[in-house]
């Protein structure tokens, strides 16, 4: 199976071209299944939905983070179809990935009443409520990873869009809904002598936030709302993603407001909506 991995991991050096970082994680993935098929005695061409159902199943028990086991599912999809292509296996596998009972398997995001009392809880009264209020708003209203909210400048903001630079240093604008901005407004009124250059987001002692500091806020803000899921800045991201879906948009609109690339980039991504992405935006996110 290990030259088979070699063989895949070649073509997406080769024909993808992705960067050595995501292929060392696609790899450690595929590794962590043939680990899961070799406890099952079962060979690459004996590989059906209840092995996947299973192996993805136990991640969760685990306890892995939704977007490792996004990425997990999205790598062995990808290799499966290597596989065929190259004659190694017999059978197309790739159905089994689009099912709704294997995508149940991650951990749950939060509903938008959830969101709500979230949000609500946090009375925007002095600098720190105001910037933790916009941070939470503006996660959930662009679905950025925490990472890039981090690195935030307030240039970076401009009328209805924000700058974000993702994973590789690329950047994507994304939209920014009303509620969002009118919480960035009121924690820059706690900031009236900020300049461009300066971090968005700032500590008191006027350091840049970092994720750690933005996951105790969140998780003491969910305590107040009575949220009982165990809940991450991830969990808005995942919830951003899912709301604008349940509400009709279109997946490659998603796609690229969260900066997704490369492999997430496959079959689930090939209806384009010819509408604005920002009018398509307002008028399917749930807090526009």
């Amino acid at each position: 199976m290990e030259e088979h991995l070699q063989n895949f991991l070649a073509y997406l050096t080769t024909e993808r071209l992705l960067s050595p970082n995501t292929i060392e994680a696609y790899g450690r993935d595929i590794r962590a299944f043939f680990t899961f098929l070799e406890e099952k005695g079962i060979g690459l061409d004996g590989v059906g939905k209840e092995e996947i159902f299973s192996f993805l199943q136990r991640q969760k028990m685990a306890k892995y983070a939704s977007s490792s086991i996004c990425r997990r599912l999205i790598a062995l999809k990808v290799f499966f179809r290597f596989l065929k292509k190259e004659g190694v296996i017999g059978k197309d596998i790739s159905s089994y990935f689009e099912t709704p009972r294997l995508w149940q398997l991650l951990p749950e995001v939060m509903s938008f009443e959830e969101v709500e009392s979230l949000l609500h809880i946090i009375d925007p009264m002095d600098e720190i409520t105001a910037r933790d209020r916009a941070i939470l708003e503006l996660i959930y209203a662009t679905g950025m990873r925490v990472s890039e909210c981090c690195s935030l400048k307030k240039k970076d903001l401009s009328e209805n869009f924000i700058k974000v630079e993702g994973k590789g240093r690329k950047e994507r604008v994304i939209p920014v809904g009303t509620k969002a901005l009118a919480s960035l407004q009121t924690y820059y009124s706690f900031r009236k002598n900020a300049e461009d250059n300066s971090p968005l987001f700032t500590t008191k002692s006027g350091k840049p936030i970092d994720r750690v500091t933005i996951y105790r806020r969140l998780t003491l803000y969910a305590k107040k709302a009575g949220i009982t899921k165990t809940i991450s800045p991830h969990t808005l991201r995942h919830s951003f993603a899912t709301h604008l879906l349940e509400n009709g948009a279109d997946l490659r609109l998603i796609q690229e407001m969260l900066g997704h690339e490369d492999i997430a980039t496959t079959d689930r991504y090939t209806h384009i909506n010819d509408t604005r992405l920002q009018k398509v935006f307002h008028s399917l996110h749930p807090r526009p």
